[in-house]
């Protein structure tokens, strides 16, 4: 079960790894909002990626439209790594009530 859980992952990351910023994807054209979004997404995985494969792997894309791809990308960011937050604490205050009770 634990070889699939990580054959899962490594596919997910070599998927992914296709859309990240910084690759020659947006060399004809800017990046735009839903750009911004995605690559908000994938930011944990681009961080990874710059880090243990291949320093031209990049968080955020430099030839973008502006500030819709800045938009899109805190959105994405923020929603992401915020309802991470919120989860954990979500988690901490049901087992608080669980050890009162």
């Amino acid at each position: 079960m634990k070889l699939k859980h990580a054959a899962a992952l490594v596919t997910l990351v070599v998927v992914l790894s296709g859309c990240a910023a910084g690759t020659e994807t947006y060399a004809a054209e800017e990046a735009g909002f839903f750009s911004g979004v995605w690559h908000g997404w994938i930011a944990p995985i681009s961080i990874l990626l710059h880090f243990i494969i291949d320093s031209d792997y990049r968080i955020y894309e430099p030839n973008n439209t502006g500030i819709g791809y800045d938009i899109g990308f805190y959105i994405a960011v923020i929603s992401g790594f915020g309802s991470l937050g919120l989860r954990r604490q979500k988690h901490k205050n049901k087992a608080k009530k669980k050890s009162k009770d």
